[in-house]
């Protein structure tokens, strides 16, 4: 490979991990260190899916959450829940959008978004669940959540 090649090559790289970057930033744009560390609210913008994601602590572990003020608790893949070491209290008959299904009580020992924390959350392993976690109101419940012009901010009350 030429030197020319190599110049070329190494500049085409960085151009595609600049807009990796760019469109990362555009799709999350609730990136824990852009969150901040507020303990009384947080700040989630909108995704261009109409959704809110963001960047979450569960028993200080960094996962991606979706909020989703329907959901009754939280729901967990089970690959978190690996990840996590999180062991059911029991399990449980569940229905949900995609029918019946069996999902596996546990208690998370602290939810955090931005600055606002929760400890002792209700949860639930879901297998079936696609995505990481569904942050529902076992979690929302104890905050007051407002929805206005594009941006969800979740303020402590406990």
């Amino acid at each position: 490979m030429t030197k020319k090649n190599l110049i070329f090559s190494l500049a085409w790289l960085a151009l595609a991990g600049f807009i990796y970057y760019l469109v990362d930033n555009i799709q999350n744009p609730n990136k824990l260190n852009k969150l901040g560390n507020n303990p009384q609210s947080v700040v989630l913008k909108r995704g261009l899916d109409g959704h809110y994601r963001a960047e979450a602590l569960i028993n200080q572990s960094k996962v991606e959450v979706l909020i989703d003020t329907g959901a009754t608790g939280v729901a967990i893949s089970q690959a978190v829940a690996d990840k996590l070491g999180l062991k059911s209290i029991e399990a449980i008959r569940t229905n949900t959008a995609n029918g019946d299904s069996v999902g596996y009580m546990v208690r998370l020992s602290s939810v955090k978004v931005g600055g606002v924390e929760a400890t002792n959350v209700a949860a639930m392993i879901a297998p079936g669940l696609d995505g990481d976690v569904l942050l529902g109101m076992s979690f929302l419940g104890r905050m007051d959540v407002r929805l206005l012009k594009g941006e969800l901010t979740i303020k402590q009350v406990e």
